[in-house]
This record gives C-alpha cells, structure tokens and sequence, in this order.
C-alpha cells in the first residue's frame, strides 16, 4: 500500500496514474480524507506528544519512531495555530465490535446533504468518517457537504450536487432544488409565524419520488468511490461488505413513517437496496436530535459541564427545520445514558427562509432599476448565501453582496461596480421573522426546565446573528449557549453513524398520539353515543355497537424505554370460519393534537382534524384459529 498526502497528491489524475503504474504490482494508492488538514503538522505533533520529554529524536531506534498511534480513545483538535489532544470522557468512545460490518449514515438536506461511515471489525476502535469528497467539488476543500440539487433536461437527469449548479438558472434545464419540502407534513408546515413559502416546483414529468431516487444513487456512488480510494484494500471490502451495510437516514422529528416509507421506496429505486424486505432488514432512522447529541458527546471539548444530572438542550437549525430537544443525562459510568425530557419540537424555519426574505427585499429594494429582474436578484441572493448571510453579527453597517463586474453601476440604487452594500437594519430585517420564530421555539422548549446549557449545530447553527440573538435572550435566564466545532461537518450525518453502533438514549417520548379504531358497546344513556347512532350496527354476536372507538397503544408525551413493548388484549368475532387469516390487518391513527380524543372520525364519518392515517400492520393468524372458541350471542346468533 502507498499512501499519497501532500497538496499535489490531492490530484485525481496524479492518483489515476499512480494506480495505473502500481496496480500491476499489487500495490493500492490511497489517500486521505479530510484534506484541508496540514497531515504533516498534524503528524508532527502526534509523533512529538508520544514521544515525550525522555527520548531525543538521536536515541531512538527506526522503529520506535515511526508508526506509534495515539491512544485510540485521544483525539487531535485544530485550535488556531496550535494542536491539544483530548481524552474522550467515558462512556462517549464507540463500542468495540464484534463482528466485521459497514454501517452508511445519510443526511439528506434541504439545501446541502452528506454521508458518515463507519468500517467495524474485531480488534480496533471503530471510527466514523466523512465523506469529503464529492465530484464538481475542489477537493482541497475537504468539505463534507455536497448541494442537493439535481439538474434535468427534458425530464432526465443530467447532473448532480455541485455539477447541477451551473445548469442553475439556464434556460433548457429544470432544477429540483429545496425538494425536502415536499415531504414535510401539515403539522410542521404551520408551525410557525412566517414559516410558509413558496416551494419550488419540481422538474416537468418527474416525481418526488424520482428525484429522491437520482440524489440517493449519487450520494451512494460517491461514497463507495471515497471508501474505495481511502481505505485499505477498500475496493476488496466494499465488495464483501456492501451488500449487507446498515443504512442510516437521519430525518426531521416531525417525520413519522409516511416520509420514511418514501425514502425505502427511493432507496429500492436506486438499486441501493434489493426488494422491501431488505429495506425493511437494513434501513434504519433517527431524528435529527438524537444524531445531533450523538455527534456532541464525541466532541468533548464542549461538554466538559456534562455530569449525571446535568439537563440540556441541542437545537439543530438546518435548512428548513429546526429540531429541537431537552435531554437529562442519568448515567455517566459505566455507559452514558440520556433521557428525552418532554417532546422534541420540529418547527419549519431555517436558512432557506432567509433566502426567500432577501429575494423579497432585494427585488422591492430594486423596483425600476435595470438590475432587478429575476436573473440578476437570483444572482445577488447566491452571493448573499454565500457571504453576507455567514459572516452576518448584527453589528455590521456594511454588507456588501458582489453579483456583476465593475461595468454594473446604477447608483440611484446604490450599484457601484458590480457591488450592491445593505445596510445593518436591512439585513437585520432579512433574518428577523426566522430567527424570532426561532428564540420563540427555544423559549418554549426551555420553559419549566432547569437547562443552563444549550448547543447549537447544523447548518444555520452557523449563523453568528443566530447565536447572538440566542445568547441576548436566553443569557438573561442562565442558559449558556454553545456551538460544536468543525462547521464543515454535518452533525447530523456523524452523529446517525454513532447513533446505531452505540445508542446513548434510554427512552424516548412520544410526540404524538398512536392508535387503532376500535368499536364499543352502544350506550343509550351516553351523549356521545347517542349523536353518532348513524355509525352504530349490529355485531355477528348480535349486539348493538358503535364504530370509530379511538383506542390509544401510546399516548403523547408517554416516555418509552428503549425496546419497549406495548400489549393489549382485543378480541374478534366472526359469524363463520373466514376463508383466511392470512392478511389479517389493523389501520393505525396518529393524533398529532394534545388532548387524546375518545373517536377517530365526526358524526358524519370523516376523520377528526389532527387525525390521520399512518399504516397497516399485517400478520398471519391462521395458526390461532384452532384456539377460537365458539360462543352465543344474543338469540338467533
């Protein structure tokens, strides 16, 4: 094996060709991800902390100075100019395997996504790594985040990520753009204040469906490249291990089984998976807290107020949900535990609104100028994204977004040299619906708790306007508010990868209620009842009952221990032996309201607001007929 580090050895072609000369040989060339890393300063430092104070460079031997690993439970930490290793606490490090295994994690973003993994086998630590590596993007970057964006032509897809972008805005391409949008359900749409928008509609002739399925394969396809090209006899392992890796997709909290049932369908699409059982064997999901917390504890760096006891809130502000859950830490040894403290909230808020009230500034601010057509404001809220919006702290009286060449000039409306500048009460009033219904959502997750610390991660996490508005007020009720480190990385991705090979969570709260319909006696003497007599009718037993009981399994706010099991006892009549019970099936009802209610449709038969349709669950029953027993109902039946 050689290992190719250096800036020129980011070079695919000098990599292709190396490959080409060595592979006859029986030689792999790999190299390194994380990129925009100095390894050689890295490494110095490393070989300098194990050596130590007794040793000079001249009295050791070759071998003792080479190959001499850190701890694996140690980590190296960029601080500036300097280096600091850092033990992990206990409990936070990944459980060593049992068996070899690959798990893949995906994040799926509204605007950028990306893919964690992790390559377990007996005997070694196992390490979650990122991909950082994505086609149309410079690899010096070592950014781990790829544009989820997919350009069409004519309804077929001809790029992906960061190659779509330039086809942006061209005239014979459509691009689907903002698409995790589509799938948000009614419940996190309305929200909040201001949280509606306009979503982009998707390419002509293709389905959600479809675009999911074409981004998925891409994502896929990069990461076996980037596992192949980084790993030691990667391609070998890849091969053996691929078609049995756990697939883990990190989503919103305010998702349930109707928006991961679209992800298996794309997944199965892509060819990523082989049929619905084995969707149903190798996808995993977890919410966006719960990868977010995951991804915390691994960086110790910003937890040292962790202690058993100790309550805290991760908020993960991405692109177009705000995730946000109180967590109480129980245990610290021998194994971390967390426990959810009341419900995670989902709001749909985040970067891609502040994108839409520039849009909206912008194009009224430069109302009659040449400059204001679709095009060119397209152009200014790209720059806006990409710089004014990042580096934004609210003090800032010059914000200058750079859209043309120094030929735009129109200084009527302050266009100077392709330049337009907002001022700090402009681009203060581009953040300000977001982020308000943001420290609204914080506020109301944090009343009634005893939470002193708060960690900010994801995408808009970012925002330093954010973190300053979190800080002025919440500062006042003593909460602290801190950031996770690394801001290239998606915290989400990392953290899913963690998630499944050490699940840190020991309950779970149920954010909505789950249940089945059911039928009750009638009862004359009930109000109720007596309203819904149109939905009465006589049981093969020959009783009079009453249709669309809701009967509740799990109720709102209910806290489930992991594993969890949840029994009750029911029973069925039938007037003859049916002809099978092979696909005996049950509807289950989600209520997304606070109070539990006692139906699941009106007097008139139509599901109750808040109510809705979840699945079916299904099982042969064939082998319980022999234990029915035959019974009388009321005479003649």
């Amino acid at each position: 094996t050689i290992f190719l580090t250096g800036s020129f050895g980011e070079s695919p072609y000098l990599r292709s060709k190396l490959k080409e000369i060595f592979a006859k040989q029986g030689c792999d060339i790999l190299s390194f991800d994380e990129l925009s890393r100095h390894i050689a300063s890295k490494g110095a430092f490393v070989w300098r902390f194990e050596r130590g104070d007794s040793v000079t460079p001249s009295q050791q031997t070759e071998p003792e100075r080479s190959l001499r690993p850190l701890n694996p439970t140690s980590t190296v930490q960029s601080v500036g100019r300097f280096d600091e290793v850092v033990e992990h606490p206990r409990g936070s490090e990944l459980q060593r395997p049992q068996q070899e295994r690959l798990v893949l994690s995906f994040d799926i973003g509204t605007t950028c996504s990306a893919v964690s993994f992790v390559h377990s086998y007996p005997g070694a630590n196992p390490e979650v790594r990122l991909v950082t590596r994505w086609p149309g993007q410079p690899l010096a970057s070592g950014d781990s985040k790829a544009p989820t964006l997919v350009a069409y032509r004519d309804s077929v897809p001809i790029a992906t990520g960061a190659e779509a972008v330039e086809f942006v805005g061209q005239p014979d391409y459509e691009i689907a753009q903002w698409f995790k949008l589509h799938l948000h359900p009614e419940s996190m749409t309305s929200s909040a204040p201001g949280s509606t928008i306009e979503i982009p509609p998707l390419p002509t002739g293709v389905s959600l469906l479809q675009v999911y399925s074409t981004f998925l394969r891409f994502m896929y396809q990069s990461t076996s490249g980037f596992f192949e090209e980084t790993t030691p006899g990667g391609s070998n392992i890849w091969q053996r291990l691929e078609p049995h890796a756990t697939l883990v997709f990190a989503v919103p909290n305010g998702w349930d089984l109707v928006q991961q049932n679209i992800l298996k369908q794309a997944a199965l699409m892509a060819g990523i998976v082989r049929s619905e059982d084995d969707a149903a064997l190798r996808m995993e999901f977890v919410t966006e807290s719960e990868a977010s917390v995951q991804y915390i504890l691994r960086k110790s760096s910003i937890i040292p107020w962790l202690r058993e006891g100790s309550t805290f809130a991760v908020v993960d502000a991405g692109g177009s949900t705000v995730d946000s859950t109180v967590f109480k830490c129980l245990a610290m040894s021998p194994k971390m535990i967390l426990k959810m403290v009341g419900i995670s909230k989902c709001m749909q808020a985040g970067g891609v609104f502040v994108d839409r009230s520039a849009r909206v500034m912008l194009k009224e601010k430069l109302k009659g100028s040449d400059y204001g057509d679709e095009i060119t404001v397209t152009d200014m809220v790209s720059e806006f994204e990409r710089k004014a919006k990042r580096l934004f702290n609210g003090t800032s009286d010059s914000n200058i977004i750079q859209f043309g060449s120094r030929r735009d000039n129109d200084r009527n409306f302050g266009i100077i040299q392709g330049k337009i500048t907002l001022n700090r009460l402009e681009v203060a009033g581009i953040f300000e619906d977001t982020i308000r219904s943001i420290v609204n959502s914080c506020m109301e997750l944090l009343k009634g708790q005893n939470v002193k610390n708060l960690i900010l991660v994801g995408g808009f996490g970012e925002s330093p306007y954010l973190r300053n508005r979190l800080k002025a007020d919440l500062g006042p009720q003593g909460v602290e508010v801190t950031i996770a480190e690394e801001p290239l990385k998606k915290a989400a991705a990392e953290g899913s990868s963690s998630w499944y090979l050490q699940q840190l969570l020991g309950n779970k709260v149920a954010p909505f209620t789950l249940g089945v319909e059911s039928t009750l006696p009638f009862d004359q003497n009930r109000r109720d009842h007596r309203e819904r007599r149109a939905r009465a009718y006589i049981a093969d037993d020959g009783s009079t009952r009453i249709r669309d009981a809701y009967l509740a399994l799990i109720e709102k706010d209910a806290s489930l221990e992991s594993g969890a099991e949840i029994i009750l006892k029911a029973k069925t009549s039938f007037e003859q032996q049916p002809e099978n019970l092979k696909d005996s099936g049950r509807e289950i009802y989600v209520f997304d309201g606070e109070l539990k209610p006692n139906w699941t449709r009106d007097v008139k038969g139509n599901l109750l607001h808040n109510m809705r349709h979840l699945c079916t669950v299904t099982a042969d029953l064939s082998p319980l007929w022999p234990l029915s027993n035959m019974a009388e109902g009321q005479p003649g039946f």
